[in-house]
């Protein structure tokens, strides 16, 4: 057993937290008329000790954008909310001609029609054709008489894809003129999900039309800044749906930026995103609240206490004290949810030890 000697009283909230310390001297419980610190006894217990936490998410299918309009005219058709809407699909009419979404970057911010062309723009809808089945031939790397640069990135509008400008225009049921005007097509970067439409037939097409999300369901949930610091893109996590369905998920994307909680004076949070494994174990739900287990470090059989039960001896190290006053060194191990696992001779479980009430 360790001599009475000074020692400290060191709480512990987690494992890295800031340690609030209370310096008593373990001799003047014993001293009439000293003051004493309220202190209770608990056992030592046996069993396993994990640092995973549970966090709470929302299904859903992530954050929606908004849908803009870009050529003049009137919207003559809209899509019903939850439409999904691939590449080539139509997103909705204007003056009753067909706008279809096409995937990439950058949008539409000019026409297309003079053979020789030059740019990302032109190589968007290159890359598309190619993936909707046209064949758009091959990309020269100097484009005109003059033998222009085509920089990486940049393609060329030949005689070829103008060619299949003209097929995808018929098939579409689009003028067949090889030319394609801004706002001719919708530019998103993947397929998406009509979230909710804002607009009605009739409304001019220039403006706010609907808003969208992407296809695959997603678990967003909102983390204390500190708690998303722990955590990794690419991390492993437990869900468990609504219905008590079990399932896993990757976290996939991690917001840079704190946002204000939704009650006024609520800490920031940070969007986590969680990507499903198997999105089918949601089933038909779209929504709901989802249990995002983060798994850590784990101890299985060993004891543990309460960390405000550790005493921090002045000559370094932990001890803890036995109800007659007699102080027992302990060596501490993994710290989880207000536990300490400790180890040392004459420890064992149901042994009482003195902790701050």
């Amino acid at each position: 057993m360790l001599k009475q000697v000074s020692v400290a009283v060191v709480v512990l909230a987690a494992a890295g937290a800031t340690a609030v310390v209370l310096t008593r001297d373990a001799r003047a419980q014993k001293t009439p008329g000293a003051e004493r610190i309220a202190v209770e006894t608990v056992e030592i217990t046996k069993g396993d000790l994990s640092t995973s936490s549970s966090l709470t998410g929302t299904l859903g299918y992530g954050a929606a954008r908004v849908v803009k309009g870009a050529a003049a005219g009137v919207v003559t058709w809209l899509p019903k909310t939850g439409k999904v809407v691939k590449r080539g699909g139509v997103l909705y009419r204007v003056n009753d001609a067909p706008v279809p979404l096409f995937l990439g970057s950058p949008p539409l911010y000019r026409p297309l029609a003079a053979k020789d062309t030059v740019g990302r723009d032109v190589a968007m809808v290159n890359r598309n054709l190619k993936a909707l089945g046209y064949a758009t031939g091959v990309q020269p790397r100097t484009a005109g008489p003059l033998g222009k640069e085509v920089r990486k990135g940049e393609d060329v509008l030949t005689d070829s894809l103008l060619k299949a400008i003209k097929r995808w225009q018929r098939d579409t049921g689009l003028p067949e003129d090889g030319k394609l005007e801004v706002g001719d097509v919708a530019v998103l970067p993947a397929a998406v999900r009509v979230e909710s439409v804002s607009a009605v037939p009739g409304d001019a097409a220039a403006g706010e039309l609907m808003t969208v999300t992407p296809t695959k369901k997603v678990v967003t949930v909102p983390a204390s800044p500190g708690a998303a610091g722990s955590l990794g893109e690419d991390d492993k996590v437990g869900l468990r749906m609504p219905d008590g369905t079990e399932s896993t998920g990757r976290i996939s994307a991690i917001a840079t930026v704190a946002q204000p909680g939704d009650d006024p004076g609520a800490q920031q949070q940070v969007a986590v995103t969680v990507t499903m494994d198997d999105p089918e174990a949601a089933g038909r739900l779209d929504g709901g609240s989802i249990e995002v287990r983060v798994p850590g470090e784990s101890r299985k059989g060993v004891l543990t206490v309460p960390v405000n039960a550790l005493l921090a001896l002045q000559e370094g190290g932990y001890a803890l004290q036995l109800p007659d006053g007699r102080l027992v060194q302990a060596e501490t191990g993994l710290f989880a949810q207000g536990m300490v696992e400790v180890s040392g001779a004459g420890l064992r479980a149901g042994l009482r030890v003195v902790t701050t009430s």
